[in-house]
Order: C-alpha cells, then structure tokens, then sequence
C-alpha cells in the first residue's frame, strides 16, 4: 500500500463559517438563499441542520465544499476547514483535493452523483486516479469493507451499475464514496429522503457507526425533525437563508425557544395518541419579497409576533450555554 494512503488521519476537523452569503441571480434580481450566516461546527460531532424546503441548508453544505451551482454564487464570508483552510480562498488544484480526500459529500439523491454508464467498482478507481491514489487495489479494498460494514454484498455492488441497485443500496454506495478517501468533513444532504422505512432506519444507523468508529465531523441536512433527533448531537435550525436556533439536541428539543422551531416539533407526527396532536405550521416559506424586506422573516407567519417583528431583523445571539437565537420575543422586547 502506498505511504500516502496508508496513513490514515482520524483527528476531527471543526469548521469554522463566518458572514457567509449566497445569493441567486433570478430575472427579479439577486435573492439571498445564505444571508450572513455565522456557525461554528463541532469537530467530532453530528450537527444536524434543520429547515422546510427553501430554507438555504442545501445551499450552505454546497458553499460549505464551495461548490454552488450557477446561477447561485458567493457573495461574501469564509469557510475554514481545520488543516485545509479557507474553502473560499484556497486555490482550484487544492480545492480540488480536498473534495473525497477531507470532505466528503453525500448526495440526496444519490443516484445522480453516479455515472449510468460505468460500474461502481470503475468509478472508484476513477476517483483514486483523480487523488493520485497510487495503490488502486488498496482502494478497491477499502471500498469493499467499507460496503460490508454497510450489510452489502461488495463484489456485487462494484460490478453493479447503478441502476441495478435499490434507492436503498445507491445511498450505501454514496456514503461509501465520501469515506473511502479517509474525509474527516462528511456532510449528507437529506440522505434518507425517498427511503421507506426499514431503508432509512439502517442508514441512520450506518451513519451512527461510522461516524463514531472514525471520528468524523458529520453534518446532517434534513427537513425532518425526526432524523434529527435520533441521530445529531447539535441542531441549527434556518429560516430563510438565516439562521434562527441553535443549541444542544437535547436543549432544543426539550426547551425551543424560536417560535419556528417551536412549530416544526408540534408538526412531528406522533406515534401514538390523537392524529391532531401534529399541528402542521400555518402559511408559506418566505418569497422574495419578504426575503428584501427589513422585518423579521417569520413574522408572517408567527403566532406570537410583536410590533418589532414587522420593523427590523432580530440579531443571532447567544441565550446561554452553546444556545444562540434570533427572536425579538426570546430578547425581552415587548
């Protein structure tokens, strides 16, 4: 096996993003998807990132790899991965390696992140050429443990295209591609969107292992509080591009303090009691115009809004003990 390959860094990386801004040109002019965004990532933990459809986290996991597709583009703001550096401002070339050899990205629908056209075990060593892995059978190998942690038969997967596997084994398979360079970063976008059941359960699960056994820093995007809550260790919750809670699991399941968060735990569907017990949240995601306008982007659809709401953004700020929120009525306004 070759030395550089061989030597396997298992030290977790924390990320550091600081006044991170994307916006997307639209014919109404640029709309803001990432709107000043400060966030430290835990080395070593599973930060999960939680939002309805249009809330910005698919757009800040792909500024988090800078990798926005047109016609997004970042406006501002820094992300420093440990050992790599600024993700905005380091060269192509090192960018380049980056991606696969420290972070690694799960795709949420997978299936587009693999060539129809080659077998998976072809498109591994494609991605070893691409690192200039020089010792392409100890990939292979890795890859084969690494889908036999993962309850899949290995030779048959890498002689697989991907269409002659399930939802439920390409996202195996996807995961696989993000660890079998040793990233430290792992980001999953909705990694059990589509899944039935029994699919996502095991998933989650494989997420759980991995993540312990090689000390990653894991970042969870999903619209489901649920997966969440079973698998993070920190939640962010975002709301229009910002960013509106954040705290411990624990904390923020037991005690939310934004009216948001609040409104996505009560539309959790429970497994038992009365089905109106799960109360959907009222009204719609924040359009363009309200994503331009000066109040606070929930204000429209908050049940406990102030006056303030409809004047002026809340401030992001720390409520205690690793709990930050951006909410007049959390700040003591009247």
């Amino acid at each position: 096996m070759a030395a550089e390959f061989e030597a396997r860094d298992f030290h977790a990386r924390g990320v550091q993003i600081r006044n991170l801004r994307v916006s997307y040109q639209t014919p109404q002019g640029d709309i803001p998807a990432v709107n000043g965004v400060n966030l430290s990532i835990a080395p070593g933990k599973i930060t999960g990132i939680i939002g309805e459809s249009g809330s910005g986290k698919s757009t800040l996991a792909m500024a988090l790899m800078n990798t926005v597709p047109r016609p997004g583009r970042i406006i501002s703001g820094s992300v420093v991965v440990d050992g790599i550096g600024d993700m905005l401002t380091i060269d192509k070339e090192s960018r380049r390696r980056a991606h696969g050899r420290h972070l690694g990205f799960v795709f949420q629908a997978s299936q587009n992140s693999l060539n129809p056209l080659r077998r998976i075990g072809a498109q591994v060593l494609d991605l070893g050429r691409s690192h200039n892995v020089k010792d392409l059978r100890a990939l292979i190998k890795r890859a084969k443990e690494l889908l036999g942690k993962m309850g899949l038969n290995a030779d048959r997967v890498l002689l697989s295209y991907q269409h002659e596997l399930s939802g439920g084994m390409r996202q195996r398979v996807g995961i696989m591609f993000a660890l079998v360079l040793d990233a430290r970063v792992v980001i999953l976008d909705e990694p059990t969107t589509a899944l039935d059941m029994l699919s996502q359960a095991s998933v989650l699960q494989i997420v759980r292992q991995i993540h312990q056994e090689r000390h990653l820093t894991t970042v969870l995007i999903s619209h489901d509080m649920g997966v969440v809550a079973d698998l993070a260790d920190n939640v962010v919750v975002m709301y229009g591009g910002e960013l509106a809670e954040q705290g411990s699991t624990e904390e923020v399941l037991a005690h939310p303090l934004h009216p948001y968060t609040q409104g996505l735990i009560k539309a959790i569907p429970r497994i038992s009691g009365p089905l109106d017990q799960a109360v959907a949240l009222p009204g719609l995601p924040p359009d363009s115009a309200a994503l331009m306008a000066h109040g606070c982007l929930f204000a429209g659809r908050c049940p406990k809004r102030l006056p303030v709401c409809g004047e002026s953004r809340p401030t992001y700020e720390s409520v205690g003990q690793g709990r930050y929120v951006a909410c007049f009525r959390v700040a003591g306004h009247d």
